[in-house]
């Protein structure tokens, strides 16, 4: 396994959509585990293959605690077939906007399809966090990162801290 460099606002990358797995293989497996290895030594909870640089449909989560034995979820092609109408609304952060947090409204359950490590069609309904999580990382599969929910004013503010930072550190 081998730890992955994690893209940052305002990569162009982090703007586009993935493309699907079109099989699941040794590749994508190898993907999926280097993608959980980047996600635990980040830390974070979830983590998506464009956050990594690779266009492709592949997200894995994990929400156990640090006192809970880990509990990995890898999801390819994930795709919402059911929204519940409740809303929750969580802090979310991204490791693609590191330091940054900021409540988001989103379905508090959904319902998904997606394919695991080993290519078999799956059904999960979850809530809560995972559920969060889950519809989070499927937003950058789509082209989306979590700031896109904010004010424009306040998108704007975080992008220019990030672009200021990327020149105050080629600088130096």
């Amino acid at each position: 396994m081998a730890l992955l460099e994690i893209i940052t606002v305002p990569d162009h990358r982090l703007k586009k959509p993935s493309v699907a797995v079109e099989e699941v293989n040794d590749e994508i497996r190898q993907l999926a585990d280097d993608m959980l290895e980047t996600m635990y030594a980040a830390p974070g909870i979830g983590l998506a293959a464009v956050q990594v640089g690779v266009l492709k449909r592949v997200i894995v989560v994990d929400i156990a605690r640090e006192e809970e034995d880990p509990d990995p979820l890898v999801l390819i092609n994930p795709q919402i077939i059911w929204a519940g109408d409740e809303l929750s609304e969580y802090e979310e952060g991204c490791l693609s906007v590191p330091e940054i947090y900021e409540k988001v409204e989103r379905p508090s359950a959904i319902k998904l399809t997606y394919l695991d490590r080993d290519g078999n069609e799956c059904e999960m309904e979850c809530d809560g966090m995972l559920a969060t999580c889950i519809q989070h990382e499927i937003d950058h599969t789509n082209g989306i990162v979590f700031i896109d929910y904010l004010t424009r004013l306040k998108r704007d503010r975080i992008v220019k801290k990030f672009i200021k930072a990327k020149k105050q550190s080629q600088v130096a």
